[in-house]
């Protein structure tokens, strides 16, 4: 929710999609907090709920709002039911803003958070604290107001699988992630990769003590791997020179700048992807269903679509070939610790059980990997691919008065 490279935004000050812009929930519709709409999933969310209920939304983020840009403007249909604030929930400012909106929202969803491995190893303070003290606030005012919280998790609270720990490979229950039975192992403390997962899990614990104690009114939502487009970023174009964003914004990354796709360790692990459009269908469901989805915790993924990460590249660099008509690229392995630092493990497998969603839900996800990805690197190369070519370019030309100078 809060990049390290990101500036600190000005203070709580609401953009209105249009000239009314009121998110009041007037005429009996119900009103949406997102906190965190700017980002991937956010605008995802907020995207399928203006263009396909009569809800109100009232949207909250640190960063501008350049992914949510064409959402905006009083010439929109649904202008009068979407407004934008940008504000710091970390500051007291920021915490009383979003008080006030929480307070006339019937549902909230709460998707602030650091969810990059690379910033658990360089930032596990900032990491500790985005993902468990800072979304205390958000929950306080759930109870207080006896709102709807569906708070964002992750599918790393898990951690590793027990057949990763020697027990039967070929047994479900060892792998197979069962958001009411599979058992959550971390790693060491020193560990730092599992920082990200224990404030998660930790966070969860304090939501089902609130509901327990206080009555609040909770749904948690654990994704598996959402991907799609607006994902993530480009090092050197929307991020940090020497940013290190998820695997698939990374790999399309070397891809376009004719790199080799670096796998870590080897690329042994998998990963379950899941399209963020499906996924959305999911919460859409899950903000229309409160008899069905509150108390519960639901896995979000697509048990279909589990690759090995090696294999992903293979699959991305044949899939960037044929859409581009450029040469197949190549691969090269390297250690986590030499690419993330000291402290850098990983989960082995993230296959989650279905159950629980299909039952209290009706919701399975129906996009392929194939079709998920294609859709995925079309964006991504018609966004990034002529910007990268411009800057290395730009870099080329530059380079022999460089050297001169070093001279």
């Amino acid at each position: 929710f809060r990049p390290p490279f990101a500036r600190r935004p000005p203070a709580p000050r609401a953009m209105t999609a249009g000239s009314n812009g009121a998110a009041n929930g007037m005429n009996g519709h119900k009103t949406v907090c997102i906190v965190g709409v700017a980002g991937f999933i956010g605008s995802h969310l907020l995207e399928k709920i203006i263009r396909e209920k009569d809800w109100h939304v009232v949207g909250i983020d640190m960063v501008a709002p350049s992914k949510i840009q064409q959402l905006l403007g009083a010439e929109k249909k649904w202008a009068a039911r979407f407004e934008f604030h940008q504000m710091d929930v970390t500051t007291k400012e920021g915490v009383e803003c979003m008080r006030e909106q929480i307070k006339r929202s019937d549902t909230v969803i709460n998707l602030a958070a650091i969810c990059n491995p690379s910033e658990y190893i360089k930032q596990p303070v900032n990491t500790i604290n985005s993902n468990f003290t800072d979304a205390q606030d958000c929950i306080n005012f759930c109870v207080e107001f006896n709102k709807h919280l569906i708070h964002f998790s992750t599918c790393e609270v898990y951690g590793r699988t027990l057949s990763s720990y020697g027990l039967d490979a070929a047994d479900p229950k060892n792998y197979i992630l069962d958001e009411e039975t599979t058992p959550m192992i971390m790693g060491a403390v020193s560990a730092q990769r599992w920082c990200y997962a224990c404030a998660k899990q930790l966070v969860e614990r304090l939501i089902y003590a609130h509901g327990t104690q206080n009555g609040l009114k909770f749904t948690i939502v654990r994704p598996y791997n959402w991907i799609g487009p607006r994902m993530d970023y480009i090092p050197g174009v929307d991020g940090k020179d020497d940013g290190q964003p998820r695997v698939l914004a990374s790999f399309m990354t070397a891809l376009m700048k004719g790199d080799p796709l670096v796998l870590v360790n080897g690329g042994e692990v998998f990963r379950t992807f899941c399209y963020v459009d499906d996924a959305c269908d999911a919460v859409v469901r899950i903000v229309e269903r409160p008899e069905k989805s509150q108390g519960r915790c639901f896995n979000v993924g697509n048990p279909d679509n589990n690759i090995r990460i090696s294999d992903l590249a293979e699959l991305m660099i044949d899939m960037y070939s044929k859409i581009t008509g450029k040469p197949k690229g190549t691969t090269v392995k390297i250690s986590g610790e030499e690419y993330y630092g000291a402290g850098y493990e990983d989960s082995d497998l993230r296959i989650p059980s279905m159950s629980l969603v299909n039952k209290q839900l009706d919701w399975s996800p129906k996009t392929t990997l194939k079709e998920a990805m294609e859709s995925t690197m079309r964006v991504f190369i018609d966004k990034y691919a002529d910007k990268l070519a411009n800057k290395k370019r730009s870099a080329d030309e530059a380079a022999p008065a460089i050297k001169a100078a070093k001279v």
